[in-house]
């Protein structure tokens, strides 16, 4: 079936028909899913667990200098790199081994406290300021940053909602589409624009259109859509003197060396001084002080200057290996929900890399988004792999197209 045919004029186009997949085993202890792992949940372990060993190594590496100023302990930053790490272990294991149908009845719920949490961080007496911005929650010795949690909460709150009017979505309803999908879509990413945080607001709507493309949503609309967000970003920059500065000094960094193109000149400078193969593990020149955020923001660019291009190349690969393991996940997933949640979560941490990774080269404005499992970040981890979590577990309960289309063929010939 061609992913443009439609079964109602005004109605959605017919998603891409996923493989004759097996209904997911509940029956294991504990709701833990029974059998081999899948070709696909070897790929998204083995290479998000590459990340995460090197993201370790180089929040370490990036970060002593900053770690012994601030602290006078060079292993300070690495310390809750590493403790935030062992929690986001604790949560992937049994979540990449359980049935991911289990977590559909606390969708709903997480989603409306991570709205409020959002809107929490607004109130002067509640949220922290930093930098110019309200985007913590302080927990006592610990801080939240509830755009981490609206991300993974809005994939999973639309994948469920969007799953249990699939029949009315295949039959060409737009409205039992788009409702409440697109309110919640819109609410999500004002709150989170008006910390303010643009960057993560278009990664929500990414989030968010990525469900409702996969769902069957028509190009055109889809394309609207894109031009509103689009139009909405270029409004909240043109508002902004900060923002406008990063534009400015994207276009042309040397114009503004000093202010807004320092960062940009900086991490050029690191990522150049690499070559081929790095000046070596712990040897950047840029962490000194020169490259701001560092250990954040900016990791790739110390990346690129420590293991040269060869590493910051490996680092894409990898990325592009979780791009090849989520949408295989997504096409074999059993179930709308596993498809449309796999197909999201994806495209959370594909966009979102992309943002951090693009920065740092030049090909967009400096974003200020961490890059998944390797820039240091307590919120951003765990929620990262909580997604990661997820994203296994469907690649575990499904199986490969060509299984599927095995399996369909053993049937119609038991059948004759």
């Amino acid at each position: 079936m061609d992913t443009e045919t439609r079964t109602k004029e005004s109605g959605v186009r017919s998603p891409t028909p996923w493989p004759d997949a097996p209904t997911p085993t509940r029956g294991g202890p504990g709701g833990f899913v029974s059998g081999e792992s899948t070709p696909v949940f070897v790929l998204l372990v083995a290479t998000s667990a590459t990340l995460l060993v090197l993201g370790l190594v180089m929040s370490f590496s990036a970060s002593f200098v900053r770690s012994a100023a601030e602290t006078g302990d060079a292993f300070g930053i690495f310390s809750r790199q590493l403790l935030w790490c062992a929690v986001g272990m604790v949560l992937i294991v049994p979540l990449a081994l359980t049935d991911y149908h289990r977590w559909r009845r606390f969708a709903v719920p997480l989603l409306a406290v991570a709205l409020i949490a959002c809107a929490a961080v607004l109130v002067p007496e509640i949220g922290d300021l930093r930098n110019g911005a309200r985007r913590w929650l302080s927990l006592g010795p610990v801080g939240l940053q509830p755009a981490e949690m609206t991300k993974l909460a809005l994939a999973l709150a639309l994948s469920h909602l969007i799953a249990r009017r699939w029949t009315r979505i295949r039959s060409g309803d737009l409205h039992a589409l788009l409702m409440p999908a697109l309110p919640l879509m819109v609410t999500a990413a004002l709150l989170i624009l008006v910390e303010p945080d643009l960057e993560t607001a278009v990664l929500v709507l990414a989030i968010g259109g990525t469900v409702l493309y996969v769902a069957g949503l028509p190009g055109r609309i889809l394309a609207v859509g894109v031009g509103g967000a689009f139009l909405g970003a270029a409004a909240s920059i043109a508002s902004s003197g900060f923002r406008r500065g990063r534009i400015l000094a994207w276009l042309d960094p040397v114009s503004d060396a000093s202010n807004f193109g320092y960062q940009q000149l900086q991490g050029f400078i690191a990522l150049g001084s690499g070559g081929l193969f790095g000046v070596g593990l712990g040897r950047s020149r840029g962490k000194w002080n020169y490259v701001p955020n560092a250990d954040t923001d900016f990791i790739y660019a110390i990346i690129g200057e420590e293991l040269g291009f060869l590493g910051a190349f490996t680092v894409l690969l990898l990325f592009l290996g979780i791009a090849v393991g989520g949408t295989i996940a997504a096409r074999s997933a059993p179930d709308p929900f596993g498809r449309l949640l796999a197909a999201a979560l994806t495209a959370g941490l594909l966009v979102q890399a992309g943002f951090n990774m693009g920065s740092v080269v030049g090909l967009l404005p400096v974003t200020g988004v961490t890059l998944p499992l390797v820039s240091y970040g307590g919120s951003s981890l765990v929620f990262t792999m909580i997604s990661l979590g997820l994203l296994l577990s469907i690649a575990r309960s499904g199986q490969t197209p060509a299984a599927g289309r095995g399996a369909s063929r053993a049937r119609g010939r038991a059948g004759r």
